[in-house]
């Protein structure tokens, strides 16, 4: 058996074919390779850039140097990242967007739209203007760059989609969990880094009726302006405070499994296309939807979210309660644990007495080098069960609250044993079992799917079988 070196190397390798975009390519119709063939020879440079062909989709030459120009956008290194490693990749893309097609994946323009504003917003952060943008991207006009940057994307999304796909059909038992454990020999059990889990109590301050009311007031006065003309989409971009969805106006796509918070759904799926709800309050704020369409069991829809302002003597009452909570702790008259169950504010750890989840992991442990940045701040000097301070604290919508933490148990780096670290070796067996099954998903298309390559190329030693060898 090979070494968990080389084990977890590869799976480095899937991890980055799932997750780095290199999304460089551009799609090109049979109808314009047809017309490159029929080309004057005064104009047959073009067919000549053409290196290979996957189903529908084919790749230039220059893709490979768009990619290269892709990836140190984004602030990767291409040292050591060949042309031919560079193809296998395209073509691994060409061939997961031409099955999305055939699997009949939908993605569609507003999600592509989305996805646009996005990136353009993240490149504009880090080059400087949309003008700079434009000429990095070697175009013309920003018409030109936002239709070359459409097809790109939904390229892409179709990619994932069909990545996503793959694997969400990947599903493995304990006995294949036990089984991928006991292959293993002593020199190639993994080793798990430091680990610590962790505790908190949320302290939110009160809000008043008076700024609840202008919320409200807020809210109705778009709902007025949107029935007489106004773009929702504009209203949400310019005052939306809900960061995953203002961008784009507000937009998001939902069913009845989607996770949003009840309060949300109930609203939304009582609404008639083309209907504005009235303002209505959830954990996050208040809100207002806008149903633009039912397309059988999903909604595609726009919302604006306000959050009332909290007064600086809110922040200090909710200061003052959290010291008092802690001394109370301190003082032995509640444990940590029932002081979060009785007097914590946040509902999704107030069940388990506080206890913390990993949301990358769905376990309570956090390995130290990959936790959060702004918690392992918060937590790395505190000894075992000590509380820390009432930390002003901030939510990804904004929100201010304030925060006890204590560190309720440490873990050692360790030699992966079964008993103790189940999770993490399920998610690598699971992690080998998806490998394996993307392996058999590209054999099985590979052979299905009309594939060429051209010229110098050919010579390539590919990781799988374009070459049908």
């Amino acid at each position: 058996m090979k070494s968990i070196h080389i084990k977890n190397a590869l799976l480095f390798f899937v991890l980055f074919l799932f997750n780095t975009a290199i999304n460089a390519q551009e799609i090109i119709k049979d109808t314009v390779v047809a017309e490159v063939k029929k080309a004057t020879p005064s104009q047959r440079q073009k067919i000549d850039g053409v290196i290979a062909t996957v189903g529908d989709y084919i790749v230039l030459d220059s893709d490979i140097d768009k990619a290269y120009l892709e990836i140190s956008s984004q602030g990767g290194s291409v040292k050591g990242i060949t042309r031919c490693q560079m193809l296998g990749k395209l073509l691994e893309d060409k061939l997961y967007a031409h099955q999305a097609v055939q699997d009949s994946v939908k993605v569609t323009d507003a999600e592509v739209k989305s996805m646009m504003d996005e990136r353009l917003t993240y490149m504009i952060q880090q080059i400087g203007s949309l003008e700079k943008v434009i000429k990095y991207y070697k175009k013309d006009t920003e018409e030109e760059f936002r239709s070359y940057f459409f097809d790109i994307l939904k390229e892409n999304k179709l990619t994932s989609e069909m990545q996503k796909k793959i694997v969400d059909e990947v599903e493995i038992t304990p006995e294949e969990v036990r089984n991928f454990f006991k292959k293993l020999s002593k020199d190639e059990l993994p080793v798990f880094g430091a680990e610590m889990e962790v505790s908190q109590i949320i302290i939110e301050p009160k809000i008043t009726a008076i700024e609840k009311q202008k919320v409200i007031d807020q809210l109705n006065g778009f709902k007025k302006d949107i029935q007489e003309g106004s773009s929702f989409a504009t209203k949400a971009v310019l005052y939306s405070q809900d960061p995953g969805s203002r961008s784009s106006g507000g937009f998001y796509k939902m069913t009845r499994k989607t996770p949003f918070v009840k309060e949300f759904k109930d609203v939304a799926f009582d609404l008639e296309e083309g209907e504005i709800s009235a303002p209505f309050e959830t954990e996050y704020g208040y809100h207002i939807i806008y149903l633009e369409k039912i397309k059988g069991q999903e909604l595609e829809l726009r919302h604006i979210l306000l959050s009332p302002t909290v007064s600086k003597e809110a922040l200090e009452e909710a200061k003052q309660k959290a010291d008092l909570v802690r001394k109370r702790i301190l003082d032995k008259e509640i444990t940590f644990a029932d002081a979060a169950r009785s007097l914590s504010d946040q509902k999704e750890t107030r069940a388990n007495g506080g206890v913390l989840i990993n949301p990358n992991t769905q376990d309570t442990r956090f390995e130290l080098t990959k936790m959060d940045p702004n918690l392992y701040s918060q937590v790395s000097n505190l000894k075992d069960n000590e509380i820390s301070m009432p930390i002003l604290d901030e939510t990804t919508s904004g929100k201010k609250q304030y925060k006890l933490i204590t560190v309720t148990n440490r873990i050692n780096e360790h030699t992966a044993d079964y008993a103790q670290d189940y999770v993490k070796i399920k998610e690598l067996a699971l992690k080998e079992k998806q490998i394996n099954a993307i392996g058999k998903w590209f054999d099985e298309k590979i052979k299905e799917t009309y594939i060429k390559i051209i010229g110098e190329y050919r010579d390539c030693k590919f990781t799988n079988n374009w070459l049908k060898k």
